[in-house]
């Protein structure tokens, strides 16, 4: 197998975590504490409960911003008692202030929460994460998408192997 075949497979696991119900294009909130209270309750609609979710991505957040500059953050966070890792989409209406190496507010979050003890599997997911993103061309669209179900196509139809990535031609 060559390595972009064993990269493309591996990056399908990532959007492989992604649901319709975990997709949210038109988030209202105004700042990190809004954002992360809209995340615990999207989680707490499949059953999680949200307190623990949101403390554990601001305890992840002391530690240092997860924006990573061109309008997009990857919050994470290890969960305690979580049987698999989860991933979300969310897009806000309205750029927020997260911090970011660029100075730039953020408006595309990938969310990753992973169970406590998955050391390994959370810095691959954490990896194809930042490849995914690394590709203007996908933000930009996922900016223009026009609902939840647009950007979950893009991102389940999306093909980490042929993307361009930022700085790349």
């Amino acid at each position: 197998m060559n390595a972009n075949a064993a990269f493309s497979s591996s990056a399908s696991s990532i959007l492989s975590l992604l649901t319709p119900t975990r997709v949210e294009t038109d988030v209202a909130a105004r700042n990190r504490s809004e954002l992360f209270a809209e995340i615990g309750a999207m989680f707490a609609r499949e059953g999680l409960i949200a307190k623990p979710l949101i403390d554990a991505l601001e305890v992840r957040e002391k530690l240092g911003s997860t924006a990573l500059g061109q309008g997009v953050a990857i919050p994470h966070g290890r969960i305690k008692n979580l049987a698999q890792a989860r991933a979300a989409f969310l897009r806000t209406q309205s750029p927020i202030n997260f911090d970011a190496p660029d100075k730039k507010p953020v408006d595309l979050f990938f969310v990753l929460l992973v169970p406590e003890n998955a050391t390994e599997q959370h810095l691959q997911l954490l990896s194809e994460l930042a490849q995914l993103i690394s590709d203007r061309a996908l933000c930009s669209d996922l900016r223009a998408a026009a609902d939840d179900a647009t950007v979950f196509a893009l991102l389940q139809n999306y093909n980490l192997s042929q993307g361009t990535g930022i700085g790349k031609t």
